[in-house]
């Protein structure tokens, strides 16, 4: 009923048409499943009484049961957006098989998984530190030089007042 692209690129299917292959043969087994002699087997008395209308009747019921299912599905689609999400994921699979690294998974060993993906932000945070370690080291020694600096001057200052208290006196 809907149109799933049969002439898309590629010898596999998208995942839009085996959607649409998985729905069919539901209907199809639901059909196989409600087969006509067992509705006949349920309504027997009427059966032996009317047995072409039992068929009609059968028939329709069949025919309406897969509409509305048909129906019901293409509204989860639309809702859903899925031909466009499915059409999206069969794109990013074919990006995937040209990649040459294989993609990461996890080693089943939790504490592994968190390191390999701890480890490079803690690599990444550690040398910001260091840069900013280093930076207050400089303005450290900066400081210090200015104290020392600082305490020279107030030396020689006091050197120079006791020179002039005793030249004075």
């Amino acid at each position: 009923e809907s149109g799933d692209g049969g002439s898309e690129v590629g010898a596999a299917p998208g995942r839009a048409q085996l959607f649409s292959a998985v729905v069919d043969t539901f209907l199809e087994k639901l059909v196989a499943a409600g087969s006509y002699q067992r509705f006949a087997g349920c309504y027997r008395s009427f059966y032996k009484a009317q047995p072409e209308v039992t068929r009609s009747i059968y028939e329709q019921f069949v025919a309406q049961l897969q509409a509305s299912i048909k129906e019901e599905i293409q509204e989860v689609k639309d809702e859903g957006n899925l031909e466009m999400l499915f059409n999206s994921l069969d794109k990013i699979v074919e990006e995937a098989k040209n990649r040459e690294e294989s993609a990461w998974r996890p080693s089943g060993v939790p504490e592994e998984d968190v390191r390999s993906a701890l480890v490079p932000y803690l690599l990444k945070h550690r040398s910001y530190l260091r840069k900013g370690l280093r930076e207050k080291e400089q303005e450290n020694k900066a400081a210090a030089e200015s104290v020392l600096a600082g305490r020279s001057r107030i030396e020689e200052l006091r050197r120079l007042i006791q020179a002039r208290r005793q030249a004075w006196q």
